[in-house]
């Protein structure tokens, strides 16, 4: 839970440690303002969140933002909310752990942290219940832990474990719309030579538009659909969250290149590095296995809400392995030890 600290700030900037008392004090009674099913929230002196759960399955989910500095809050509301979506769950309440840079956190900038926290919260109607934020030694940007939960109802438990053998597989929106705006955000000075500045400030407002939340994406196909499983690509990519869709329900793959959607801004950026694309963290996309009777539904309600979609693909035999359509040619798809960010980052 968020702690009091009586440490005070310096001009240049918090010291190790706790925030002060006063400052903590007013952003959880700004922010952190509690919801629906919120027991007991944040508060001085309040060590957990209590929260009443009176039907269906609790969902859980932790996942850090170390990428980014700049927007992280959203980072973490929407990459923590994907998770739990994709499970067929409804995020609802959220707990954030907040590392904060010694000798480089003003007051502004962790309120702008709890700002962008509550607005994606808001945006996704989640409640910001507790958490913990310290000053810490050792770290040069701030970094945040996420914890969503959420609920599932027991009779629509999704996992990636039920993709079936003749299922279509869907992509939303296209690739790569993180990898897009991490790079645009942490090699602005570099870019800012090659490309116009209209064009980084639209790379880095991918994580809006279109977005880095899925929870619209899969609620639609649910709604429209017999989904077997979802899966959102983060680390390695599309081909690395295909190769982790077809481990989990012990099956093949076979995507057709040409037909996975691509953000125009991503395939320049990751160009301009030598980056492959498919192998660059892709939140933002959701993989949808569906039985294939229902895709032209699912197709139809995505494009009535304003999201891209498109078949790319369908579930295989284990025996044949994870494979791209490319060039006329059929191979393995690559899978990606590592993400091809960490390349330039």
């Amino acid at each position: 839970m968020l702690k009091p600290t009586g440490k005070a700030s310096s001009a240049e900037g918090f010291a190790a440690g706790k925030l002060p008392v006063r400052l903590l004090d007013k952003l959880l009674k700004k922010y952190a303002t509690g919801g629906r099913g919120v027991v007991v929230g944040p508060s001085i002196g309040i060590d957990s969140a209590v929260i009443d759960v009176r039907d269906g399955y609790l969902a859980a989910k932790t996942d850090p933002i170390t990428f980014v500095a700049d927007d992280i809050g959203f980072y973490t509301v929407y990459i923590n909310a994907n998770d739990i979506a994709v499970m067929g769950g409804t995020p609802k309440w959220l707990l954030a752990t907040i590392l904060l840079p010694e000798g480089k956190t003003t007051e502004q900038t962790v309120e702008a942290i709890f700002s962008q926290l509550k607005g994606a919260c808001r945006e996704l109607k989640v409640a910001l219940c507790g958490g913990h934020t310290e000053v810490t030694a050792g770290i040069d940007r701030p970094i945040v832990i996420g914890a969503m939960l959420g609920t599932v109802p027991e009779d629509r438990v999704i996992t990636g474990a039920g993709a079936r053998v003749g299922d279509d597989i869907i992509l939303t929106k296209g690739i790569a719309i993180e990898a897009a705006s991490v790079i645009a955000r942490n090699k602005e000075k570099e870019l800012s030579s090659v490309f116009p500045k209209g064009f980084i400030e639209r790379c880095k407002g991918l994580i809006r538009r279109p977005g880095l939340s899925v929870v619209k994406d899969a609620r639609i196909a649910l709604k429209y659909g017999r989904v077997n499983a979802m899966h959102d690509p983060t680390e390695g990519g599309l081909s690395t969250g295909l190769h982790e869709l077809a481990i989990a329900s012990k099956c093949g793959m076979l995507v057709d290149k040409a037909s996975i959607p691509v953000l125009p801004e991503a395939q320049r950026l990751c160009g301009y590095f030598g980056l492959d694309i498919m192998g660059a963290i892709a939140s933002g996309a959701l993989i949808i296995s569906i039985d294939p009777e229902d895709t032209g539904k699912v197709l139809k309600g995505l494009k009535k809400a304003g999201i891209n979609a498109g078949r790319i693909g369908k579930v295989a035999r284990k025996r044949e392995g994870v494979r791209i359509k490319e060039g006329g040619q059929i191979k393995p798809l690559k899978l990606f030890e590592k993400d091809e960010l960490t390349k330039i980052l």
